[in-house]
């Protein structure tokens, strides 16, 4: 089984690496690519929040609904791009939101 595959900043990589993780930086504007990479070589691709942010939205979300290979938003080191608020989240997509 591949290793997997961390797309973010170097410093934050560099303790992915340490567990085995193979660690990738995209320059800007080759997110989407990267990601599209990854996701066909691993069967685990965590991509931080700053990655992320860069990405359109619905081929994220196609990532991360998609079955395989597993695709997460995790946290990165600066921290100046806010993790989704999973919560808030799944509540609209089920319909539980209070109206406007």
């Amino acid at each position: 089984m591949p290793a997997p595959i961390y797309l973010g900043d170097e410093t934050s990589g560099a303790g992915y690496a340490l567990a085995g993780v193979r660690v990738r930086t995209p320059e800007e504007n080759s997110e989407s690519a990267a990601l599209a990479a990854a996701r066909a070589e691993a069967s685990l691709v965590l991509v931080s929040a700053a990655i992320a942010a860069r990405i359109p939205e619905p081929e994220l979300r196609a990532a991360c609904l998609a079955l395989a290979p597993l695709t997460l938003i995790v946290p990165d080191l600066s921290g100046t791009v806010p993790l989704p608020d999973l919560a808030v989240q799944l509540a609209r997509e089920l319909g539980l939101e209070a109206p406007a």
